[in-house]
């Protein structure tokens, strides 16, 4: 797994689209008590069963593996002159 430039920067980004396709979907809106892990994986296995991201093996679905698997899905949901992609 290489790292992505502003990977971080990315799976944020990520996170906050695949929120607003939950809410479009009809799921509830994140407790504030839900914890940052819970909400990764929540959202991560929502795209997956969408079919919007391929998914991870069985034995490869952890925390850093899932974060880089949406920034992947978001760095190619953005439009090439995007800033996130830059650098």
């Amino acid at each position: 797994m290489t790292k992505l430039k502003n990977e971080a920067q990315l799976t944020k980004k990520a996170l906050e689209v695949a929120e607003n396709y939950a809410k479009q979907r009809g799921y509830a809106e994140f407790r504030p008590t839900d914890s940052a892990k819970e909400k990764l994986e929540c959202l991560y296995r929502l795209l997956v069963k969408d079919k919007l991201i391929v998914p991870l093996p069985t034995n490869q679905e952890n925390g850093p593996n899932m974060k880089h698997r949406l920034a992947l899905w978001i760095a190619r949901q953005l439009p090439k002159d995007h800033p996130l992609l830059q650098c």
